[in-house]
């Protein structure tokens, strides 16, 4: 079993706390020949495949290095533009790999700030006054799953469908905040956290999750 990530969401939709405990590595590398069988485009300034599959390379898929050189978006690490290098007969054969676009921090912003208002949507959209809103999204690669405490902070872990006991790692996880974060005199409400021991024993925490499945009654 494993928890992919933790994120801690203030009471405003902003994002304060990320920690990616483990990041799937699907990528694929091949040499091409001209001219290339995949259809390439623009998108957030990275170049993505939109038309074909092919050998583990994926529609969605960004190319994250040509010939060894890591992309710097949508340039080639000298700084050419990658769909106009990869136009020209005289750059073939060219080892390309691919692979899932890894989302950048200003995204991950965006996309806390979405599920807040998702979150409230759905307690609006509730036919029962007092909904907790959102507790649980599900995948079929994973299920995300959120904890609203009192003061409006959210935790969410986002795991393998088949982890259990994720219930009792949002309440460990809240118990970390409130012992490493809350009573750190340095840190300020709402802020970003930044604090060793919550980052510690966060991971502890996330360790014997996915060690034991749940919490024992002594952790």
């Amino acid at each position: 079993m494993v928890i992919f990530s933790v994120d801690v969401v203030n009471k405003a939709g902003g994002l304060i706390y990320q920690y990616d405990n483990y990041v799937p590595r699907a990528e694929a590398e091949k040499t091409f020949s001209y001219p290339l069988d995949l259809v390439l485009k623009h998108h957030d300034e990275k170049v993505i495949v939109s038309f074909g599959q092919r050998d583990g390379i994926k529609v969605g898929h960004a190319v994250l290095s040509i010939n060894g050189a890591d992309v710097m978006g949508k340039s080639t690490a000298d700084g050419k533009d990658i769909l106009e290098y990869l136009k020209d007969p005289s750059n073939y054969p060219v080892s390309i790999r691919f692979g899932r676009a890894r989302l950048s921090s200003n995204e991950k912003l965006m996309l806390a700030s979405m599920f807040h208002s998702l979150f409230a949507i759905g307690s609006q959209l509730s036919p029962e006054v007092g909904s907790s809103g959102i507790e649980m999204l599900e995948t079929d690669v994973f299920k995300l799953h959120c904890y609203q405490t009192l003061t409006g902070i959210k935790f969410i872990v986002l795991a393998d469908p088949r982890q259990t006991g994720i219930d009792a790692l949002l309440r460990k996880i809240y118990e970390v905040y409130s012992d490493f974060a809350l009573k750190n005199p340095f840190y300020s409400l709402e802020m970003p956290i930044r604090c060793e021991l919550f980052d510690q024993n966060l991971k502890s925490a996330l360790e014997v999750a996915e060690k034991a499945g749940n919490f024992g009654a002594g952790s």
